[in-house]
Parts: structure tokens; sequence; C-alpha cells
């Protein structure tokens, strides 16, 4: 499975965090990083709500992982 994962400035340590542990586990599947590193406040839950989804559609991923700070705005976004 292509797993796709994309964080908002809030959520970017978590989500790189995230990342780090599934690849040590040797599951099997494909990690793609879509962004947001935590390095620009500016960074907002729909620009990678939108990347993460326009990812899925386009059948570059089959599932995706959106970490933004509260939870909330992300799931508004998708």
């Amino acid at each position: 499975m292509r797993i796709a994962f994309a964080a908002d400035h809030a959520g970017a340590a978590f989500k790189d965090e995230l990342l780090a542990r599934l690849e040590r586990a040797g599951l099997g599947h494909s990690y793609a990083d879509l962004g947001g590193d935590g390095s620009d406040p500016n960074d907002d839950y729909p620009d990678f709500a939108e990347r993460l989804g326009l990812a899925i559609q386009a059948g570059e991923a089959d599932r995706g992982i959106l970490i933004c700070g509260s939870g909330v705005g992300a799931s508004v976004a998708i």
C-alpha cells in the first residue's frame, strides 16, 4: 500500500516521527512525505489537505494521513 503523509506547521514534528517509526517497523508499505516541515508558520492545513487529496485522486497514493495542530481544520478541508 502507498501511504502519503502531509502536515501543517503545527503537525510537522509528529508527521516526521510517525514516518520514521513506520519505516523502522518494516511493514512493507511505501510512504510519501508531501510536505510540511514546520519551518514556516504560514504553512496552513488547507494547502497540505489539497496536496494530499490530489495525490490520492491522481493514484499516487492509496491512502493519506493529514496532520494538523488541532485536527479540526484538516477534517473540514478534506
